[in-house]
């Protein structure tokens, strides 16, 4: 196992610096940069604007500055945001905090109620639960999130059931704890909501045909002949079958619920990453840019790593090397 963490984190390296020179050469080839806004206010004399492109490496070849940053990042600093006036740990740290309560929200609605519906559509394959959860699948899969997160936003405006958009309301900081759980928790509900609802339809749909083709199995036959009761036989001997394959899936489902809250935060208000990166890309702030697609990736290959983890300890007969074949 150590050996097999070893490997993934040599080649996890390959992989940032390959990601990160490609988003540093992108913000570089667009026309602009931060500071041409600023030679723009007469109040910032040039000699201003200079002597910080001199402290941050802007006059220097691309390697180069790409040298100065990727050192900086080696000594713990990761660069200082333009557009915020603050360093970037500073900005990153709530709005990274924000995007977890969300992603992590969502994540156990998803996978809280996938589960169940794709085991309860297999039990009842060509019947009409089963058609009913396949036809909710398809339509969830075909909308797109962001319409449908302003249809949301539309139907709690009209019934004022639920807050529109944001994070807490003007009055959060008077409430109690309790009051302040619950007020994030209304906030919470459309957001988390839509970014569920396509990877409950997608979970559900591959946990139905692992469920029936593990149901298949002699071994479950055989099971069932010698008298074990039903529930026995599906939550014990088909159940942990049918879920490894999805272990797998963990780590790829938590990190794509980080980059993909980007747009349903850009929607509905959350302040997080999302409305962060997308400020940072459209004021050119290099460093910042930098560091939150550094963080996303880095984030990536913890959760592939954690789901190898989890696959080797739910399945023993799983071992790091039949892994590290079959990627």
């Amino acid at each position: 196992m150590f050996k097999h963490i070893l490997q993934r984190f040599c080649v996890t390296v390959l992989l940032l610096l390959g990601v990160s020179f490609f988003t540093f050469w992108i913000m570089h080839a667009t026309p602009g940069s931060f500071f041409d806004s600023l030679r723009l206010n007469p109040q910032i004399s040039a000699s201003t604007v200079d002597h910080y492109e001199r402290l941050y490496h802007l006059h220097d070849p691309l390697l180069l500055q790409y040298g100065h940053w990727l050192i900086n990042i080696l000594h713990g600093e990761w660069g200082y945001s333009f557009y915020y006036n603050v360093p970037v740990t500073h900005v990153l740290g709530s709005r990274l905090f924000n995007t977890f309560i969300l992603s992590f929200t969502s994540l156990v609605l998803t996978w809280g109620i996938a589960i169940p519906l794709g085991i309860v559509a297999a039990l009842n394959r060509n019947r009409w639960v089963d058609h009913l959860l396949s036809a909710f699948s398809f339509a969830a899969l075909s909308t797109p999130g962001f319409f449908l997160a302003v249809l949301m936003l539309y139907a709690a405006s009209r019934w004022a059931a639920l807050p529109l958009g944001g994070m807490h309301s003007p009055n959060y900081d008077d409430m109690s704890f309790v009051g302040k759980i619950g007020d994030t928790f209304m906030h919470l509900i459309i957001p988390a909501s839509v970014l569920s609802l396509a990877s409950i339809a997608s979970l559900q749909r591959i946990m139905r045909g692992n469920m029936l083709g593990v149901l298949r199995q002699q071994y479950i036959l055989a099971a069932r002949a010698k008298g074990l009761p039903e529930g026995q036989v599906i939550y014990r001997h088909a159940l942990r079958n049918a879920f490894n394959p999805l272990v797998t899936l963990l780590g790829y489902e938590f990190a794509a619920l980080l980059s993909g809250a980007a747009l349903i935060e850009i929607v509905c208000s959350w302040p997080g990453l999302g409305s962060l990166l997308l400020t940072a890309v459209r004021s050119k702030d290099v460093y910042l840019v930098m560091s939150s697609t550094l963080l996303a990736g880095v984030l990536l290959v913890l959760g592939n790593v954690l789901a190898d983890i989890l696959l080797i300890w739910v399945d023993p007969r799983i071992n790091p090397v039949s892994l590290r074949g079959t990627k």
